[in-house]
């Protein structure tokens, strides 16, 4: 089925399917579901520090040293609104944090028996450019603060994630590309979220929504395994998907959903430069109902092998890459 060009099919005419994980398809060799080991962000305390100043903060601002605890560890965060991201972690993360210059970073830590090494060159540089304050800190006062497994002896502080709003991520504008949205179902899991935004954004997606409830948002293991995406990506957080999809339906967006029971496959999409959105369900339970009946259009993954799984990490980055080329000019 092909969406009307500049927008979107009839709803109501998706390939059909019940329930199910994030993808399974019906090729000659078997189904594959998406699905994950739910896990969350380790429960060691974040650090604090909202910067001000130019690029990366320079002045202004609470020092998050002075802000621990006897322990060497950071007070927990306040409330758990917004997308987040305060705390990133990671050489590659704290790099594009400095890089994109889209929010005030107030101040970085690094372990003093760090190994000389580009990366790290480059987030000097960085930082100097940008004013904002490194400070050399012991290995075990930043592994306490740290939330994930390997922070790489580096952590950035910085105010949260700037959050878009949902009617400017599926607006049209001229001369760019049209609106190409990945919205999450529940996605639990950090690591999955993380590694699914790394691949959106190289895929070439625009914008990202997320449920405001039950739902990972940008923690430092999403921040860490996103590996800056997180930086470039446009998000918004939504009250209800159903809801959100609705408004994408109005404006224009053709919706397409991966769904395990679906007869039409990945493959079988063909589509020019139309407005789309691309909605991945929770790990196990996939899309729910009210998500499955508002799509424009469910699709599986056709799977070839024994093994009928794959993460929704796996099955998003395949079919956002699918998508893209689908929408490439001919």
């Amino acid at each position: 089925m092909t969406p009307p060009r500049g927008g979107r099919p009839p709803a109501g005419k998706g390939g059909g399917g019940k329930g199910g994980g994030a993808s399974r398809g019906k090729g000659r060799g078997g189904s594959s579901r998406a699905g994950g080991n739910p896990e969350s962000d380790r429960t060691r305390k974040p650090g604090a520090g909202v910067g001000g100043g130019r690029r990366g903060g320079g002045g202004g601002g609470r020092n998050p040293l002075a802000q621990m605890g006897p322990q060497g560890r950071a007070p927990k965060s306040s409330a758990k609104t917004g997308l987040g991201g305060e705390q990133v972690e990671g050489r590659q993360a704290v790099r594009e944090l400095l890089l994109a210059n889209r929010r005030d970073c107030r101040e970085i830590w690094m372990a003093q028996d760090l190994d000389p090494a580009p990366v790290l060159e480059d987030i000097r540089e960085l930082a100097a450019e940008a004013r904002v304050v490194i400070k050399e800190v012991g290995r075990g006062k930043l592994d306490a603060a740290a939330r994930t497994d390997a922070p790489q002896g580096i952590i950035a502080f910085a105010k949260p994630l700037p959050e878009a709003d949902l009617e400017d991520l599926i607006a049209r504008r001229s001369g760019r590309p049209a609106p190409f949205l990945l919205c999450s179902d529940g996605i639990t899991d950090p690591g999955n979220l993380g590694a699914l935004l790394r691949s959106a954004e190289c895929a070439g997606v625009t914008g990202v929504v997320l449920p405001q409830h039950r739902a990972v948002h940008v923690t430092p293991t999403v921040a860490k395994a996103a590996a800056g995406a997180i930086e470039h990506l446009p998000m918004t957080t939504v009250g209800g998907m159903p809801t959100a999809i609705k408004t994408m339906k109005d404006a224009g967006v053709w919706v397409v959903g991966l769904d395990e029971r679906a007869d039409k496959t990945l493959w079988d999409l063909s589509m020019e430069d139309a407005p789309v959105a691309l909605v991945l369900g929770a790990e196990g339970p996939g899309l729910s109902r009210l998500v499955r009946e508002r799509c424009d259009e469910l699709v599986s993954i056709p799977m070839r092998g024994r093994v009928a799984s794959l993460n929704v990490g796996t099955a998003g980055t395949l079919a956002c890459f699918e998508i893209a080329r689908a929408r490439r000019p001919r």
